[in-house]
């Protein structure tokens, strides 16, 4: 039996207007979740709003480049001011990149370390007093490259290895405050990230990226988050 109904809560999702993300919206609005979706791409988010009225699901989207701490803050602090509480964060965010660091401009690290990790550090910090309060829950997604090395993609590992030092380490502070951490580790996943990638050179990348097996429509990942949230798992590995 599931451990947790996420009916009527306030489920904030970062990245919501890529891939997974609107995939993430979908699932859990469709589970009657109020969701408050952050993404800085104003028209694909506002796109996104439109799609989710369409679908008759309670969603609120803000603008939000989760880098920025103090925008971030005060977002959060918005969010709370309007719902009076967040339940469920799921830190969504990120960007990738393809190049061997021989070959990597440091800048380039330095961008994805700031969405992949900071954004997640910057919207935890911001949220979690609530989350404490309310006894929420916390979802993290990581990549197989959390914890198994990816060539050509080193600042990309670096970024989900760190989410895995410091969530696995939070994890034991805030456990027995009733907060919840579900670490998520997708394989591949058929989502714009790949195609958005950054070269070496920081801009967007020229050649294909080398997979193994198929890509997973992200609605079938969203499904598997879903039921791995409402069953309180600690750890998901999709793919």
């Amino acid at each position: 039996m599931p451990k947790r109904d996420f009916k009527n809560k306030i489920i904030v999702i970062t990245g919501a207007a890529g891939g997974l993300g609107q995939a993430l919206c979908r699932r859990f609005g469709a589970a009657g979740a109020v969701i408050i979706g952050l993404d800085r791409a104003a028209a694909s988010l506002e796109q996104l709003a439109q799609q989710c009225r369409r679908n008759h699901l309670n969603f609120t989207g803000y603008v939000c480049d989760v880098t920025d701490f103090e925008a971030t803050q005060q977002i959060l602090h918005n969010i709370l001011q309007q719902f009076g509480r967040i339940e469920v964060l799921i830190n969504n965010a990120g960007i990738s990149h393809r190049s061997r660091f021989v070959r990597t401009n440091l800048s380039v690290i330095h961008q994805v370390m700031a969405v992949n990790f900071f954004g997640a550090l910057h919207c935890t910090a911001a949220a979690l007093p609530a989350l404490i309060q309310n006894k929420g829950m916390i979802i993290v997604l990581s990549s197989v490259a959390g914890f198994s090395p990816l060539i050509g993609r080193t600042g990309y590992a670096a970024s989900k290895h760190a989410l895995h030092g410091f969530f696995e380490s939070l994890r034991t502070e805030v456990n027995g405050e009733g907060v919840h951490i579900l670490m998520v580790c997708p394989s591949f996943i058929a989502t714009p990230i790949n195609k958005n990638a950054l070269g070496g050179d920081g801009k967007p990348v020229q050649h294909e990226q080398v997979i193994v097996g198929k890509k997973m429509p992200p609605e079938e990942a969203a499904q598997r988050i879903f039921t791995a949230a409402s069953h309180e798992k600690k750890f998901l590995i999709i793919g």
